[in-house]
C-alpha cells in the first residue's frame, strides 16, 4: 500500500523554525506519510502588490534544499501569476490540491488562499470534506513572539545575526557565481571572491561581517572562515553594490566562475569611506583579527 500523502502549503521563505515545526507535525499526522510541500514562486505579493513585496531570504533552489533537509519528500512549486491570483478558493483546490490526492492538509492558522485571500483553513476543510482532513497549526513562538520570515528580515537589516539564528536555527546565506571585480583586494593583500546580489533577494545592510565561504561545486568542500564586505566600496567612489568575501589567510584560491555560498555570522561595523588605500588596509587588518576571534569562539 502506498504511503498516505500529507500536504503542507506555504511560502516557506527561509524555512525557519516555525516552518520546521509545521513540517514535523505534518510528518507525525499520519503513519509513515509521503510529505509534499506546496510553495509559490515568485512571492504572491510581487504579483498582487509589487510595491509591497518583501525581499526574499533565499532563492527557490535554496528553498527546495532546506525543505528537503526538513524531511519533505516532494516540493511542488506553483508558478504564481495574475491568473493564479484570480482563482477562487474552489479553483485553487481543484487545480493544486486535488491532483496531489492528499489524505491530510496541514497549514498554519494564518493560511489564506484564493482570490483576495477569500479562503481560510475552515473553508479548506469544508471543500475537502470526505476527501481529506485539514489540520490547522498555531504560529510557532519562542515564548516572546511568533517565528516569521518578517522577523528574520528585520533582524538581518539590523545586523543581529544572533537573533537570526535563534529564529531560523541557521545562518543567513547568500550564494552566487564569483565574478571578476577590480582586483583591489589582491593589490592590498586581501583577495576577495565577489558575487552580485540577485534581484529580489535580501542583502544585509552595508558593512563588514564575520562568516564563512563554501564553494558549491564540490560536495566535500570545506567551510572557510571569511571576512565579508557588503557595499559599494566608497573609499574608491564605487557605485555598484557588491558582496565580497576574503577567506582568512588564503591568497591561492581560484574561484572565478565558481558558485559559492557566503554565510553571515556576525556584524563588525558599518561601511566607512577612508582617506586612501593605506588607511583602508590598516582597518582591514583590524577587521580580519576581529573576524578570526569571533569565528574561533563560534566553533
Amino acid at each position: 500500500m502506498s504511503p498516505r500523502t500529507v500536504v503542507v502549503i506555504g511560502n516557506f521563505d527561509g524555512v525557519h523554525r516555525g516552518h520546521w515545526s509545521l513540517l514535523q507535525l505534518a510528518k507525525q499526522s499520519e503513519p509513515d506519510p509521503r510529505l509534499v510541500a506546496v510553495t509559490f514562486w515568485p512571492h504572491p505579493m510581487s504579483v498582487i502588490r509589487p510595491d509591497q513585496a518583501p525581499d526574499l531570504l533565499c532563492s527557490l533552489e535554496r528553498r527546495r534544499e532546506l525543505l528537503t533537509a526538513a524531511g519533505v519528500d516532494e516540493v511542488v512549486v506553483v508558478d504564481f501569476t495574475a491568473e493564479v491570483a484570480g482563482w477562487s478558493p474552489e479553483e485553487f483546490v481543484d487545480r493544486v490540491i486535488r491532483p496531489l490526492e492528499p489524505a491530510r492538509i496541514v497549514v498554519g492558522e494564518n493560511f489564506r488562499f484564493g482570490f483576495r485571500a477569500g479562503g481560510d483553513p475552515d473553508l479548506l476543510a469544508e471543500l475537502g470534506a470526505g476527501e481529506f482532513a485539514v489540520d490547522t497549526v498555531p504560529l510557532f513562538s519562542d515564548g516572546a513572539q511568533p517565528s516569521s520570515s518578517t522577523l528574520i528580515r528585520h533582524a538581518i537589516s539590523e545586523g543581529d545575526f544572533g537573533r537570526v539564528r535563534e529564529i531560523s536555527d541557521q545562518v543567513f546565506r547568500m550564494s552566487g557565481v564569483v565574478v571578476r571585480g577590480d582586483r583591489r583586494g589582491h593589490q592590498m593583500g586581501f583577495p576577495t571572491a565577489n558575487i552580485k546580489p540577485a534581484p529580489g533577494l535580501l542583502v544585509p545592510a552595508d558593512g563588514v561581517y564575520a562568516g564563512w565561504l563554501t564553494r558549491l561545486d564540490r560536495a566535500d568542500a570545506p567551510r572557510w572562515p571569511a571576512a565579508i564586505s557588503v557595499g559599494t566600496n566608497p573609499t574608491f567612489d564605487g557605485v555598484e553594490r557588491r558582496v565580497e568575501a576574503y577567506v582568512l589567510d588564503r591568497d591561492d584560491l581560484e574561484l572565478y566562475d565558481v558558485e559559492i555560498a557566503i554565510d553571515f555570522y556576525a556584524r563588525l561595523r558599518g561601511q566607512v569611506k577612508y582617506r586612501g588605500m593605506e588607511a583602508l588596509i590598516e582597518q582591514m587588518h583590524l577587521d580580519v583579527d576581529q573576524v578570526r576571534h569571533i569565528l574561533r569562539a563560534a566553533d
